[in-house]
């Protein structure tokens, strides 16, 4: 997999720029991802690294998911989902997530056997289920957006018999909520996730996205906020 271009090159000259230029006075922002017209990321430092803000103009919504240290994700990013929104970072050791539209935000995170960065092909996330495709073909996905109703408060509970033993999925410990965390097919297989109804019929591909408005990247300038010594 290549990284995107426009990042490649600016991690590339980073110890150049850095030693050719002072810092302005202000840290400096831009948008590296448009989703459409009125929503997107902001990073907010020196050399594409520093704070992540969310932006949604129409709603009023800005939100800061970091508050330090974040760099751009390098491979395709397709992200029409507006409820359900999944935010990957340079290194895909997990992904920022929120299911309000962007008000509120935690940690979701990903199967062992994650793919690096190097290893991943694209990252999407539509109707309200995110995908991360490897190269060597394997689907990580977050759950259909929906808990199951036998593990909702009143509900029976999920029964299950595993080496001989019975046990209970209960209502007051019923393990990570729709949409926080993202497994393999492989990882799924034999786990007790696998008995929730939101986990049933595990996706086979990345779905087709048609007509999206948004970019397929993320952009980033290293240079903005510098000034020649």
């Amino acid at each position: 997999m290549k990284t995107h271009p426009r990042i490649a090159a600016g991690l590339a000259a980073l110890l150049l720029v850095a030693g050719c230029y002072g810092r302005t006075s202000e840290k400096p922002a831009q948008i590296i991802y448009r989703f459409d017209d009125h929503r997107y990321l902001e990073l907010v430092g020196y050399y594409c690294q520093g704070a992540l803000n969310y932006v949604d103009t129409k709603r009023g919504i800005k939100s800061e998911l970091y508050s330090q240290f974040y760099q751009a994700f390098g491979s395709k990013f397709i992200h029409p989902s507006d409820k359900y929104i999944a935010i990957p970072s340079w290194e895909v050791g997990g992904f920022t997530v929120s299911k309000d539209y962007g008000q509120t935000w935690q940690v979701a995170p990903i199967s062992d056997g994650r793919p690096n960065r190097k290893e991943v092909i694209s990252f999407t996330v539509v109707n309200n289920r995110g995908y991360m495709l490897a190269k060597d073909g394997r689907l990580f996905v977050s759950s259909a957006p929906f808990d199951d109703p036998r593990i909702l408060p009143g509900g029976p509970g999920i029964d299950y018999f595993v080496e001989g033993e019975r046990g209970t999925i209960r209502p007051q410990s019923p393990g990570r909520a729709w949409g926080m965390e993202f497994l393999s097919k492989e990882v799924l297989k034999g786990s007790t996730m696998e008995l929730h109804s939101n986990w049933d019929n595990f996706p086979q591909k990345v779905p087709e996205v048609k007509n999206y408005q948004g970019w397929d990247h993320m952009k980033c300038n290293p240079g903005l906020g510098l000034e020649e010594k």
